[in-house]
């Protein structure tokens, strides 16, 4: 039994996946929706996990030249709160977002806390946490199991 990640948000070369797969401990079962050929199949894949994944992870990187992760981000804060975690990385591969968006990055997390989403802004933070869940989530489907 392992905790399931959906890892939903900033996709277009950018490389957050590949820091934090490895970051997360072997407790935790990631699923990565990029693929080199979207097709119909892929997207009910996601759409699948994104409905069954213990956990729906976001990360928006200024790499990000779409607002539908934002959309996402909403649709899954307002159905399910405790299952969504948000990570706004203001600085990624060389690129940064401008000040207005860091203003608007701010406001977005500060609201999506009180809706009770965890946020962060860090891929160092947010895995500890991701392993600290998993290993709670993990002792107790064992005692409920016995």
């Amino acid at each position: 039994m392992k905790l399931t990640v959906f890892l939903g948000g900033t996709c277009g070369g950018s490389t957050w996946r590949d820091k934090l797969i490895p970051m997360f401990s072997d407790k935790v079962d990631a699923f990565n929706p990029v693929v080199p050929d979207w097709t119909p199949e892929c997207q009910e894949n996601e759409d699948f996990h994104k409905e069954h994944d213990d956990v729906n992870l976001f990360v928006i990187t200024p790499e990000s030249n779409s607002a539908y992760s934002l959309f996402e981000i909403g649709v899954e804060a307002t159905k399910n709160p405790k299952r969504t975690v948000v990570c706004f990385l203001d600085n990624e591969n060389g690129t940064a977002f401008d000040a207005q968006r860091v203003k608007s990055n701010k406001k977005m997390a500060s609201d999506l806390k009180k809706m009770g989403v965890a946020v962060y802004d860090n891929l160092d933070e947010l895995s500890a946490d991701i392993n600290r869940v998993a290993e709670v989530y993990l002792l107790k489907n064992k005692e409920e199991k016995l």
